[in-house]
């Protein structure tokens, strides 16, 4: 096993379709009335499906970057880096679902298994970081996604640690500062993980267009640190309703609007960006690529709104924001992932039908994925409005005339979970047949 990169690929494919198939069991959850204990309950697939979501996330873009660099002259030293990271990272994913299925709770939000396993998570991510400085060194100019990657991981390890603070009775006992890191913790952990999904994004531009060049322009460095500086500082419209001090709050909102450049920018490349639709629509990787770009300009502006004070106050705890989430989780990433999938993989559909059966799973994806997120809004809106006091309704009458939206949520959820599932299956299939990998196996 030469190269871990794509034993990394192969994991992640496993772990989204089980985030789809706990996601699915667990939207079934909203029709229950008597609620049920144990695995099959809520409490139990709730975090069995965001942990597979999100691990599978992470486990992709480690497996990306380790076949770009792994690509280079590897040492003696750095293959015993790949071993011990990946032992570790499988350790604690075993570790991880043994918890969960053993009802071995105590971590927090997204992270709720036994804490014991965090550890060689962590260590896990040092080990890469020493594997990723061994492997590129600092002789040559780097480009834009090198320097995203590196981020990416220095920033997880980091707020990893403050990730675990709560263990120290200290944080315990003061609520407020307690609830800002873990806030502060929840939003620059995703700001982490999303560099090194989008430095595979900018990777997989470079070679699709045959333009190096783009990598080094001032304007990607521009952008990377824009999104360095929103993972530093917007996580604080998280905790408008926290009583911390204002000054958090007023740098949160003004970093946080500085996403309408990247926004602007997109409407303004808006024309090009469809002349290239059109000249690569049927190259797979490119096709999700350009998912993820349409994707990225409507949750951006969702979450835009839900960074203005006056509008988060009646959004916060919401199905509005479980929308955001989804909608970064897959319509962003897991479609930047399938297109690095497609690529490295390159598996070649035997005859026009199966490209055709592609096209049409690839729209319903993106279709069902639309009104999948419009039901979660749908659902937020009428939550929103009854927090905000605009209905004297109880909350168990205000759930039940919801039952039309969480319906068309569940439906559409079992068709999004066979639809991207068939996807992940496919390519995890394809991975095994050499002859079609353009990789080092």
């Amino acid at each position: 096993m030469k190269n871990f990169g794509i034993w990394l690929i192969r994991i992640a494919l496993v772990l989204f379709v089980l985030g789809l198939f706990f996601g699915h069991l667990a939207s079934e959850s909203y029709r229950i009335t008597q609620p049920k204990s144990g695995v099959m309950g809520f409490l139990s697939l709730r975090p069995l499906h965001v942990s597979s979501a999100y691990l599978g996330i992470i486990t992709a873009g480690l497996g990306f970057v380790t076949l770009i660099i792994a690509k280079m002259k590897t040492t003696r030293f750095g293959t015993f880096l790949q071993y011990l990271h990946f032992s570790l990272w499988l350790i604690a994913l075993l570790g991880i679902f043994y918890s969960y299925f053993t009802g071995d709770f105590g971590g927090r939000e997204y992270w709720e298994f036994n804490p014991v396993w965090a550890l060689p998570i962590f260590i896990s991510f040092i080990v890469f970081l020493v594997f990723y400085l061994h492997q590129i060194g600092f002789s040559i100019k780097w480009p834009v996604y090198y320097w995203m990657w590196l981020t990416g991981l220095v920033f997880f390890i980091f707020t990893f640690i403050e990730n675990y603070l709560w263990i120290f009775p200290y944080f315990r006992e003061h609520f407020i500062a307690d609830m800002t890191i873990q806030w502060k913790v929840n939003g620059s952990l995703v700001g982490a993980i999303n560099q090194i999904i989008y430095g595979v994004a900018f990777y997989l531009m470079e070679k699709i267009s045959s333009d190096e060049k783009s990598s080094y322009q001032k304007l990607s460095f521009a952008m990377y640190f824009l999104g360095m500086f929103n993972l530093m500082f917007n996580w604080g419209h998280h905790i408008y309703l926290l009583p911390t001090e204002k000054y958090i709050h007023y740098i949160a909102y003004v970093v946080s609007m500085t996403e309408w450049i990247i926004l602007i920018r997109i409407f303004y490349k808006w024309s090009q960006q469809i002349k290239e639709n059109k000249q690569f629509y049927y190259f797979f990787p490119y096709r999700f690529l350009m998912a993820s770009d349409y994707w990225v300009t409507l949750n951006l502006t969702l979450a835009l709104f839900m960074s203005i004070p006056a509008i988060n106050l009646y959004t916060h705890g919401t199905h509005i924001t479980v929308a955001h989430a989804m909608g970064t989780t897959i319509g962003i990433n897991t479609m930047i992932i399938l297109a690095g999938v497609f690529y490295f993989i390159k598996p070649t559909f035997n005859s026009a039908k199966w490209r055709l059966y592609g096209s049409i799973a690839f729209w319903i994806v993106q279709v069902t994925l639309l009104l999948f997120l419009i039901s979660l809004i749908g659902m937020g809106v009428q939550r929103a409005i009854w927090q905000a006091g605009l209905t004297s309704e109880s909350f168990r009458k205000m759930i039940s005339s919801s039952g039309n939206w969480v319906l068309l949520f569940i439906i559409l959820g079992t068709i999004l979970m066979f639809s991207m599932a068939s996807f992940f299956i496919y390519l995890f299939i394809q991975s095994w047949k050499k002859n079609k990998l353009n990789i080092e196996e």
